[in-house]
């Protein structure tokens, strides 16, 4: 089962490298020398620059790059001003904050509840 899993992964990620250079070789070969006059590259020469911008902007998944995946410390930033904002609440401030996310999003507020469990 487990070497299943792991030819799986790797035909996804075989399959990913091969598609994603195609796909940035056919889009440079069809914009960039009518655009810019530059000169038609190859699919290797297309995988360097997915790689390239891959350690430039981080982009495949998560983390990486400037700043980091979701923003880097301005997740930890907001998730911080939520819960003080929430500790500055009253009692009935919270239940209504809490009613209107209910509201808003559908069983929200009983999933926390669950969680503290």
């Amino acid at each position: 089962m487990r070497k299943f899993w792991f030819l799986k992964g790797f035909a996804i990620v075989a399959a990913f490298i091969f598609i994603g250079g195609f796909a940035v070789m056919s889009l440079w070969n069809w914009l960039i020398p009518s655009i810019f006059g530059l000169v038609t590259i190859t699919w290797v020469q297309a995988l360097g620059l997915l790689v390239l911008s891959k350690i430039l902007f981080g982009g495949f998944r998560g983390g990486g790059g400037w700043g980091g995946g979701c923003g880097g410390n301005r997740h930890h930033f907001w998730k911080q001003k939520m819960a003080e904002r929430m500790a500055n609440m009253t009692p009935e401030e919270k239940e209504h904050f809490r009613a209107k996310m209910k509201n808003r999003w559908g069983k929200w507020a009983e999933k926390s509840e669950e969680n503290k469990d």
